[in-house]
């Protein structure tokens, strides 16, 4: 079984105001040192944000485990200071931001204009591990054509700025804003996506690798492939699941590939349509049906990518713990759903961060 592991972008927030909290730098630069769960607090770009690194694990129940310690263990440190963390995938009411003081994000900032200065987004990284990078891009070119779907599970970021955008996940349109992000070509070799990268380089519109913010990449750092398109999700079950999905999608394709099935040959213009009726609607509406190139009910969707993943689900004994799960999202929605229900009970943005706080716990 392919270990995995999650990094989640949590929101700081102050817990009497409930108004994003600068405190980012403080909180990882005081939980240095080991943790005896393994997890560690980051920074992320800005300092009302805190990234969570988890541990890999190689199972659901670990996976669960885990998100939930890293969530309370994220909690705990901002709660010494006043805070509390939440996980939303943007902050729903305007809000100032202040950039963690390190060259490079100074770099990126002033680069990225507005673009940046807007980049208060909480993502859901899954990393999966793998043999080689060959293998690494044969599951990018087949797993491509899902992360619409992974996305849509996922979405959990309905307001921005103070309003309701009409997206499920609007960070996902924040984030496809800068020059190196959104879906990838069908590469067919590593030579392909390290010679698609020296051209991004070359170009000078990104400044590093670190800027390939594609929906989904080898890391530069470990010998996974890293699934980031998913928004952080509203409940640690719904993540915990979602990391599963992605772990057997990694472990399908890869089955496919060394089967000798090619990728699906869909354009990436074209997936990004695909990408953008996901960031849209969620799974309230229509996703595109990867089989057809067509809309289909997003449960019909769902099935289908279940379908594909049944034989690993079902060999790492998770088919009947996923399932569900995936049956109460698509019946009682995604944190999408849940925040503009909140805002419709408070009719106030400071309500949806409320409701939020439980989901941490």
């Amino acid at each position: 079984m392919r270990s995995f592991g999650v990094e989640e972008e949590l929101l700081l927030i102050e817990a009497s105001s409930l108004q994003p909290m600068p405190i980012g730098e403080y909180l990882a630069d005081h939980s240095r040192g080991p943790i005896p769960t393994g997890h560690r607090l980051s920074v992320e770009f800005q300092q009302e944000q805190l990234e969570v690194i988890n541990p890999p694990c190689t199972t659901l129940g670990e996976q669960l485990a885990t998100i939930r310690a890293g969530r309370a263990l994220a909690d705990a440190a901002a709660r010494e200071v006043g805070g509390r963390v939440v996980a939303l995938a943007t902050a729903p009411a305007p809000a100032t931001t202040h950039l963690v003081p390190d060259h490079r994000f100074e770099q990126i900032a002033a680069w990225g204009g507005i673009t940046a200065r807007q980049q208060l987004t909480g993502g859901f990284h899954v990393h999966v591990q793998i043999d080689s990078r060959a293998e690494g891009v044969a599951i990018l070119d087949r797993a491509r054509i899902w992360l619409p779907s992974l996305l849509a599970l996922s979405s959990n970021s309905p307001f921005w700025d103070g309003t309701d955008t009409g997206f499920h996940s609007y960070r996902y349109q924040l984030l496809n804003r800068w020059p190196a992000s959104g879906p990838t070509d069908v590469f067919g070799s590593a030579t392909a996506y390290d010679r698609h990268c020296e051209h991004l380089l070359a170009s000078r519109a990104t400044l590093d690798a670190g800027m390939f913010y594609f929906d989904a990449r080898l890391s530069e750092h470990h010998p996974t492939v890293e699934i980031r398109v998913a928004d952080v999700c509203w409940d640690p079950e719904h993540a915990a699941v979602l990391a599963t999905l992605v772990r057997a999608l990694a472990e399908t394709s890869a089955r496919r590939w060394q089967a000798g099935h090619p990728p699906a040959p869909v354009p990436t213009s074209v997936l990004r349509a695909w990408m953008w009726q996901a960031s849209r609607c969620g799974v309230e509406s229509y996703l595109i049906n990867p089989h057809t190139g067509t809309p289909a009910p997003a449960g019909d969707v769902v099935t289908h990518l279940l379908e594909l993943l049944h034989p690993v689900l079902t060999e790492y004994d998770e088919l009947d713990a996923v399932e569900p799960v995936l049956a109460t999202i698509l019946r009682e929605g995604t944190g999408a759903h849940h925040q503009r229900e909140a805002h419709g009970v408070e009719k106030d943005l400071t309500g949806v961060i409320r409701a939020a706080l439980p989901a941490i716990a």
